[in-house]
């Protein structure tokens, strides 16, 4: 068994069901901010059982721990702290105080954890379900907005469908390999050499179920509706978390189990990969709704991720989880002021709303300017060098056209980003916003400071970030 290797996800379901114990004996809803803050130490506790665990197989070649899963499971933990602490100010402007928000982020977070460290396709699919089930609750918690429970029920029946066929496509490929272990997988794969349908159709099925995860084009219709629904702390967990380990699954999967038929994935990843960033680039210059803008440019950005996926070796690997990294700072940051952006307690999503921000609060402007140069992959900021990354190890490879692609579209998409610099700096000012709160203020300048020093920790990061890569190879 070798429970201990979970020791993590443990210490999580056992904080998130306290939470919901506590919650349901309280005889009024002031739970929430003693949760947040219960979970705050409960994360902080997981990261660091995270950084000393282990590596080693538990639950009987279930759960994986590695070195890789190790850097994985650490961008989920955070994602989700930075996640509760961001809510914290919207939570309270909306009078949104509901305990079950913080125990769905860490039951989600659980899930993604789990799919981080499966080496079973069971436990895939039994870690992507309750991560997205927790998702779908979350996308409709906000009882007060329409769009939310609309968000929700769109997420809800589209992730359904997605489900279905991911679990058609395990099912292929169990009934071709006999066995829902990787290892057992890859061995059956290399016995057929080729001969097999079956692995070919269950590989196909099982990609197009990670894909809707990761809202790559053809798959992505359902992003732009559940983020501009969905409370704005939901949409950045929802654009960072799950989306962190279904890359990880996908990386586990191609580099294992599915590594044998490179030559079948790697021509359709490099096709998806150039949808995602054509289509999710055009797509965000028509948008009026700064959320919506930030859907279309999250599937442009996991299409620049999967440029290293293509790549298929350990270099691509490491372009990929750096690029995801860097995802991560300048994300939630850009989240975070869009968080802020609130009028006479009203929540405004309208992009023209930003517009004299530079004057009326230069800090968060100056911070908000600094997210769009790192998304646009500006230097010396961080989004530069994981574009930089994964397009050198495409390089590499002799993928020639999708490196040429994506530098172009990347310098196309320049241009709803700077025009949101442009609306901050330059147009007159429609009212100015509230103030902001403590923690936003925290959460926009400590990841504008992070996105502007990462080229310090450039260095360790990437011998951090390679050790991660060979041990999925290894």
């Amino acid at each position: 068994m070798n429970w201990t290797l979970a020791i993590p996800e443990i210490v999580l379901t056992i904080g998130g069901l306290i939470i919901l114990l506590f919650g349901a004996l309280q005889k009024k809803e002031n739970s929430f901010f003693p949760s947040a803050i219960f979970s705050t130490a409960i994360f902080i506790a997981a990261g660091f059982l995270t950084l000393t665990n282990a590596n080693g197989l538990a639950y009987y070649g279930l759960f994986v721990n590695d070195e890789f899963s190790r850097y994985m499971k650490l961008l989920v933990l955070i994602a989700g702290l930075l996640t509760i602490i961001l809510s914290l100010d919207f939570n309270k402007k909306n009078k949104t105080t509901y305990f079950e928000f913080i125990a769905l982020i860490i039951f989600s977070t659980v899930g993604a954890m789990v799919m981080v460290s499966s080496n079973n396709l069971m436990s895939l699919y039994l870690g992507l379900e309750l991560s997205s089930l927790s998702l779908y609750i979350l996308c409709a918690i906000d009882r007060n907005n329409p769009l939310s429970a609309e968000s929700g029920i769109k997420y809800f029946i589209l992730g359904s469908v997605a489900s279905a066929i991911l679990l058609y496509g395990i099912s292929m490929l169990y009934g071709a390999a006999g066995s829902m272990e990787y290892n057992n997988v890859h061995k059956a794969i290399a016995a057929a050499n080729y001969n097999n349908i079956g692995f070919v159709v269950g590989l196909v099925f099982v990609l197009i179920g990670i894909c809707f995860k990761i809202s790559a084009v053809p798959f992505h219709m359902w992003t732009p509706d559940v983020y501009q629904g969905a409370p704005t702390p939901v949409t950045t967990f929802l654009s960072t978390s799950p989306k962190f380990a279904a890359f990880a699954l996908f990386l586990r999967l191609m580099s294992g189990p599915f590594g044998t038929l490179s030559y079948q994935w790697q021509f359709l990843i490099e096709v998806i990969s150039l949808l995602s960033i054509i289509i999710g680039s055009i797509g965000a210059i028509s948008q009026l709704n700064i959320k919506r803008m930030m859907a279309y440019s999250s599937v442009a950005h996991m299409g620049y991720a999967m440029v290293g996926l293509a790549a298929g070796n350990s270099n691509g690997v490491l372009g990929t989880i750096i690029y995801l990294t860097t995802y991560l700072f300048m994300n939630v940051g850009t989240f975070a002021v869009i968080t802020s952006m609130t009028r006479k307690g009203k929540v405004v999503e309208n992009i023209n709303d930003l517009a004299g921000l530079g004057k009326s609060d230069p800090g968060i402007a100056v911070a908000m300017a600094i997210f769009m140069f790192s998304m646009a992959g500006v230097p010396p900021l961080a989004g530069f060098f994981g574009k930089f990354m994964v397009f050198w190890a495409a390089i590499q490879m002799h993928l020639y056209v999708l490196a040429t692609v994506g530098i172009v579209a990347s310098v196309l998409s320049a241009f709803f980003y700077l025009r949101i610099v442009k609306i901050i700096f330059m147009d007159k000012s429609h009212g100015q916003l509230d103030h902001r709160s403590l923690s936003i203020s925290f959460m926009s300048f400590g990841m504008s400071a992070l996105t502007v020093i990462f080229i310090i920790f450039m260095g360790p990061m990437m011998h951090v970030g390679r050790i991660a890569a060979k041990s999925l190879f290894n």
